[in-house]
């Protein structure tokens, strides 16, 4: 587990920049100058149990080394929540919510706390986002083999995309990407007007499709369509697949157009909004143009499980937040930063519909799923059932233990597809305007739980649970 070690090393490195957030801005230090000694004591002591790195790791191996390494982090950030007066399972949540990109908040009065507190909320965000482990490879060398074991576990392999014959050039070519655009939207907000806080805060939480917010109103706060706009250009591209954003800026100018899933990402935006929009001006919720408006920002906000809201859409008529309660179980596309089953998984599942459908009439006709012009093997089609079977499992289940903890349908429903996709908010008592704090400290860890489990892709966590894992 010696590497488990130098992952530490990496995240105390990063809590160095919320830490000269705090001497800027004359906040308390010790906030980040104990969880940052903390991090380094135990990675001494992880790396001192190992006393030659092979280096070498199998599969099942680097499934223990993501799942523990995000568990750690999640732990680890929350002692800054905690030294500014969090309760501990409170703490715990967020700093599942930041490292996991999923936005769901429970804290109550965000503008309460540090600014500097408030930064490494939103730079948890925007490093979980791509992933810690797809950083710890990228930087990284001569990991070999096993850089390509622990990132599969993080990366599983419906998503993975060769950009680079080695797994850390991939790694890098990705992060390169991600900075590229990281940047850019980090200028755009500047020019639009945003202090460069609330302009890098809301850029790390946006292309990471994040959500978190220094303020309790989040993107409304502003109330700014120009904001809004370049907000939801970047949600739009953080939802989109990062290895073609590379094939495009860098090989093939229509790789995105070109791509199916791409083209399906679009049009469920595209319906989604004209359907939204049509019933909020409807029922004469807004005018024509502020339905459009609205409807278009929360259904990509929504459909990218980043969370963001312009407005309390929990005030809106059943209709729409019906809508709104579908897209978080899509997500993004594969090889985004968002969370949710991802529309490839949408779309290759209505492919096997037709298939079946088909062979009903004609058994004996040969019909393969493709994708891409590509060939999809069963085995990855049977993976794809598998792992819907098992994330509606654990959505009911969840959604069940919420209910008999008292929360009402809406809220138990709509919490558990908010944490296991990684969304954010939901509707009810967790509405966009509202916080995860009603929810008894026994839900929290459940929802926690969720939280690790959909940014890890189900698998890579639930196969710790089965007794074959820890057979030898």
């Amino acid at each position: 587990m010696g590497v488990l070690g130098s992952i530490l090393w990496l995240l105390a490195g990063f809590m160095l920049i919320p830490l000269l957030v705090a001497v800027y801005y004359r906040e308390p230090l010790h906030t980040f100058v104990i969880p940052l000694l903390l991090i380094l004591i135990f990675a001494v002591l992880l790396k001192s149990f190992v006393k030659k790195e092979s280096g070498e790791w199998n599969l099942k191996e680097g499934f223990l080394i993501v799942a523990s390494a995000w568990l750690l982090a999640a732990i680890f950030y929350s002692i800054p929540y905690m030294l500014e007066g969090v309760p501990p399972i409170n703490a715990l949540f967020e700093s599942m919510s930041g490292v996991t990109a999923t936005g769901a908040t429970a804290l109550t009065e965000i503008e309460s706390h540090s600014k500097s507190l408030l930064f490494l909320r939103s730079m948890t965000q925007w490093l979980g986002g791509m992933g810690i482990i797809m950083l710890f490879v990228a930087i990284l060398p001569k990991l070999g083999v096993a850089g390509r074991q622990i990132f599969r576990a993080e990366v599983p392999v419906l998503q993975e995309e060769k950009l680079h014959p080695r797994i850390r050039g991939t790694a890098k070519n990705l992060w390169f990407i991600y900075l590229l655009l990281s940047l850019l939207e980090f200028i755009l907000l500047s020019i639009a007007g945003l202090s460069p806080y609330d302009a890098i805060t809301h850029t790390f939480t946006s292309i990471s499709c994040s959500g978190f917010s220094p303020y309790s109103d989040s993107i409304a706060a502003f109330n700014d369509p120009l904001v809004e706009i370049i907000i939801m250009c970047f949600m739009f591209l953080g939802g989109a697949n990062f290895a073609l954003h590379y094939r495009t800026i860098f090989s093939d100018r229509k790789s995105l157009i070109n791509d199916q899933e791409f083209r399906f990402y679009f049009f469920i935006i595209v319906t989604a909004t004209l359907l939204l929009a049509y019933n909020l001006f409807r029922t004469e919720i807004y005018s024509l143009t502020d339905a459009f408006r609205y409807s278009s920002f929360h259904v990509i906000s929504i459909l990218t499980t980043t969370g963001y809201a312009t407005a309390d859409f929990n005030l809106w008529p059943d209709s729409s937040r019906f809508i709104l309660f579908l897209l978080m179980f899509i997500g993004g596309c594969a090889g985004s930063t968002s969370g949710g089953l991802k529309v490839v998984r949408l779309l290759l599942l209505l492919k096997h519909t037709e298939k079946v459908l088909f062979r009903t009439i004609h058994p004996k006709a040969v019909t393969p799923i493709r994708l891409n012009d590509k060939i999809i093997p069963e085995d990855v089609m049977h993976s794809i059932v598998s792992f819907m079977v098992i994330y509606i499992m654990i959505f009911f289940t969840s959604s069940a233990l919420l209910s008999f903890m008292g929360m009402d349908f809406v809220t138990a429903l709509s919490a558990s597809i908010a944490t296991l996709g990684n969304v954010g908010p939901g509707l009810g008592l967790v509405g966009p305007m509202e916080s995860f704090d009603a929810i008894p400290d026994m839900g929290k860890l459940i929802l926690t739980a969720n939280m690790w489990i959909g940014r890890l892709e189900v698998f890579t966590v639930i196969v710790l649970l089965t007794p074959a894992f820890w057979k030898k």
